[in-house]
């Protein structure tokens, strides 16, 4: 009788860079023998790719927990747990699962799963070096870093996946070579702080020059990158974003508040004037650019004033759209440890709404500005409607676009539309054969 072949399922929390790790996990299991199944009652191994940064992630890692082990008292199951994971949390949580495995260390699972089933025995490489098995066949993301050296208070990523290590970039280039190669559209580098991207290796390349060697790999490709701290955005860095031919006129900057008071308890290392002089010179060299950012509502000891300063900001920044969080403290965070949780629940939410409110109008004034714009859209999904077939895409900064058409379009395809109609959660447009700018932000 043939042996059975073991499936997985992954469930992944958290960001990009979570989504990357669950890609070279896949790959990593797939080389142990299993196949990859969307179903998870189906599955014999189930991992997590946590995310410590917010509780709401780690409160629903317990809801699962208590599901699976419904299950174990039916069948086999193993239960692994990876990711974006704070020591408090792999406390609490890690003797829940059956393995715990350092994402930044793959190459021990082989090791580890042989203790559990003694018949694997496959010895697999370093985190970097996997080639993974990309949940996209046109929309890629690349890591080039992991870890971040700049210890926000706030933040669990230091504490998760340590200090900055960067990639070596011909294994970046090459990855993105092979990328371009099997016709891939967008090309996404990942680190928690890219702009140090290559500053603890000696003799890389730094952040700029990987562009510039990248964005010459081919034509007719988005490029982007997430993230970048204000403190180490370099002049060399927005001269490359204003000349190279695929980098879309798009940038994440998250500024997390309005106070410089916060800032500093934050220890973000910049001031607001550094980084409205920043935002200046950014949109000086590039007109056309469409700026978001991350802000962080309620964090210990702001006031209403302190958060008016935060709501000025983002309306002089004029953001096209912006993610905001409600400050949770984190265990083992520095400030978990320094200070007082004691801005109310309610107090949160009423500032996370004033925000939002805000940042709404924005973003609809910005979308009532691409009305009549010829633009470039990367298709994600469609589907029949009656007659005709509802297909749904990106611009290059994210924002939604509706296309109604006879025929569908083929996702992972790039399309020429019309921006003919702003949308409450986007816009609508219709085909062109118009051709759009060489490169545009919209």
């Amino acid at each position: 009788m043939p042996k059975k072949i073991k499936q997985f399922h992954l469930i992944i929390f958290g960001c990009q860079m979570n989504m990357s790790d669950a890609e070279r996990l896949a790959t990593v299991l797939k080389n142990l023998g299993y196949e990859e199944t969307k179903n998870e009652s189906e599955a014999d191994l189930v991992g997590v790719i946590a995310c410590s940064v917010r509780q709401a992630a780690v409160d629903r890692i317990y809801g699962k927990l208590r599901e699976w082990q419904i299950v174990k008292e039916k069948k086999p199951l193993v239960t692994l747990l990876s990711g974006c994971v704070l020591p408090a949390d792999r406390k609490k949580l890690a003797d829940k699962f059956d393995l715990f495995i350092d994402i930044n260390h793959l190459e021990n699972l082989a090791s580890d799963l042989q203790n559990i089933q003694p018949e694997e025995k496959l010895a697999l490489p370093s985190f970097f070096s996997i080639n993974p098995s990309y949940y996209s066949d046109y929309r890629a993301y690349v890591p080039i870093m992991t870890g971040c050296n700049k210890f926000c208070t706030y933040c669990a990523v230091p504490h998760t996946r340590g200090r900055e290590t960067s990639r070596p970039s011909q294994d970046i280039i090459a990855e993105v070579k092979k990328l371009l190669q099997a016709n891939y559209k967008e090309i996404i580098l990942l680190g928690q702080n890219v702009n140090s991207y290559g500053l603890d290796i000696k003799d890389e390349i730094k952040f700029p020059e990987l562009l510039q060697k990248i964005d010459k790999l081919g034509d007719n490709f988005w490029l982007k990158f997430l993230t970048s701290h204000p403190y180490d955005m370099s002049d060399d860095l927005i001269a490359v974003m204003k000349n190279a031919k695929n980098l879309t006129h798009y940038l994440h900057l998250p500024v997390q508040s309005g106070s410089d008071a916060i800032l500093k308890k934050m220890n973000r290392h910049y001031t607001i004037t550094h980084y409205k002089k920043l935002i200046k010179k950014i949109r000086t060299s590039i007109p056309d650019i469409a700026i978001s950012t991350d802000i962080i509502v309620g964090f210990p000891t702001e006031t209403a004033k302190q958060f008016k300063e935060t709501l000025d900001l983002v309306k002089e920044v004029n953001y096209n759209t912006a993610y905001f969080a409600q400050y949770s403290p984190r265990v083992g965070t520095a400030a978990a440890k320094m200070f007082k949780d004691d801005v109310k629940k309610e107090e949160k939410k009423k500032r996370w709404q004033e925000l939002n409110k805000l940042i709404g109008k924005q973003s609809l004034a910005f979308n009532k500005k691409l009305v009549g714009q010829t633009s470039l859209v990367l298709i994600d999904q469609n589907k029949k409607i009656d007659k005709n077939y509802l297909n749904l895409g990106k611009l290059a900064n994210y924002t939604t676009v509706k296309i109604t058409t006879k025929k569908s379009i083929k996702i992972g395809s790039f399309v020429t539309v019309k921006i003919n109609k702003v949308l409450n959660w986007g816009v609508e447009a219709e085909l062109s054969t118009s051709f759009p700018r060489r490169r545009e932000s919209h």
